[in-house]
């Protein structure tokens, strides 16, 4: 039986941050995971360029049962230290928009930083090891294909269930329930939404159009890209929604955010009256995205020949697209996990479990979801470091 200080499940951003701060302190680590590949997140995020992390950090970014509590270990390591840790490493970066941080270059040197970084201070790292039982009895102690582990301390950093072509499971939420552990309803989130067929019949013919949109349910909206797909909507705005609609709740979409259809109408039924309307709205939409809102708006002729409450349909229909998606897409391609291990058991500060001293859960497994944009990166990298000041 191999024994060691702290035993770390899970070899993404959270679990090798935590094995690196954790070895640094001077214990012995050993890092396990099931997959063939450190940091495959890491390496397909952001288009292969990784995004990071993001300069701007609240409490009303990130969702959860208790939003604040990811707060203590976001203050106490923060975008900064990212970023300069990996200005040290050389590792260039660029900012794109929202306060979004991108390497130069490929995603995979930051993959390699962590794993130079952890066999210099001497962490155990070992890939294709799956786990098979975790028990406890005077140490925690976990059966993997490749034989037993003990441990004084004991890290789950597994992730969620979102892409389970890289191997995703949710080892880690069955891991806190046998030890007692409470867990919030996991669903998939920053996940396409999907269209029933008699809606999709409509959209179809868009499927590849993008446009910028503003995209809200309740009081929550997001202005961004929007993407007609031959399954329904993608692209950041609806991402972004994706986490807060629930099935059967209708989205508004602004799909000309930042301008004023009605007064555009207006004015050119003014100045070129003999304007037809398609072609009026196609000055405002892509002209696929504008005969549906013309079909939708149950108008047609010039736009001299319009009252005022044709155009004010017309532009409500821009303004305030109504719409009824019927699912998302689902783990498949869901970008995170929302839910997970109920931060009423944690101790926010350590990550560690109030009930079972000694065990630790850190990134995507606990109910702390980021928006799209490097805050779960960030999450990852801040509850890992938090709990490998702590193991």
């Amino acid at each position: 039986m191999r024994k060691c200080d702290v035993l770390i499940l899970g070899a993404g951003a959270a679990g090798m941050i935590c094995a690196l701060e954790a070895a640094r302190r001077g214990r012995r680590v050993v890092l396990i995971d099931h997959a063939a590949r450190a940091g495959e997140k890491i390496r397909i995020s952001g288009g292969g360029r990784c995004n990071f992390t993001n300069r701007t950090v609240a409490p009303e970014r990130f969702l959860s049962a208790n939003p604040r509590f990811a707060l203590s270990a976001l203050s106490r390591f923060t975008p900064a230290h990212v970023i300069e840790r990996l200005d040290r490493a050389g590792i260039a970066w660029h900012e794109k928009t929202l306060g979004q941080l991108f390497c130069d270059g490929s995603a995979t040197q930051v993959v390699a930083l962590f794993l130079a970084q952890m066999a210099e201070a001497g962490v155990d790292l070992r890939l294709r090891t799956a786990v098979r039982s975790v028990g406890r009895g005077a140490l925690f102690e976990v059966g993997t294909d490749a034989g037993t582990i003990a441990a004084e301390r004991l890290v789950v950093a597994t992730g969620g269930l979102s892409i389970p072509k890289m191997g995703a499971t949710g080892l880690g939420y069955s891991i806190a329930g046998d030890f007692g552990l409470s867990l919030v309803a996991t669903r998939p989130g920053l996940v396409p939404l999907t269209f029933a067929e008699d809606l999709l019949a409509r959209t179809r013919p868009l499927s590849g159009l993008s446009v910028q949109a503003s995209v809200s349910h309740g009081r929550t909206g997001f202005a961004e890209g929007l993407l007609f797909t031959h399954r329904g909507l993608s692209g950041p705005s609806i991402l972004q929604i994706s986490s807060y609609w629930r099935e059967g709740e209708a989205l508004v979409v602004d799909l000309a955010s930042g301008r004023d259809a009605l007064a555009d109408l207006k004015s050119w039924r003014a100045t070129e009256g003999r304007l037809s309307i398609g072609r009026a709205l196609a000055r405002i939409l892509p002209e696929r995205l504008a005969a549906l809102i013309q079909a939708q708006a149950g108008a047609g002729g010039r736009l001299a020949d319009q009252p005022n409450a044709v155009l004010e349909r017309l532009a409500a229909a821009i303004h305030g697209w109504r719409v009824t998606p019927d699912g998302s897409e689902g783990y498949r391609t869901a970008e995170v996990t929302l839910g997970g291990v109920d931060t009423r058991g944690l101790d926010a500060r350590t990550m560690e479990a109030r009930t079972v001293p000694g065990l630790h859960f850190i990134g995507e497994v606990v109910d702390v979801t980021g928006w799209l944009g490097g805050y779960n990166f960030q999450w990852a990298w801040s509850s890992g470091w938090a709990a490998g000041q702590a193991v």
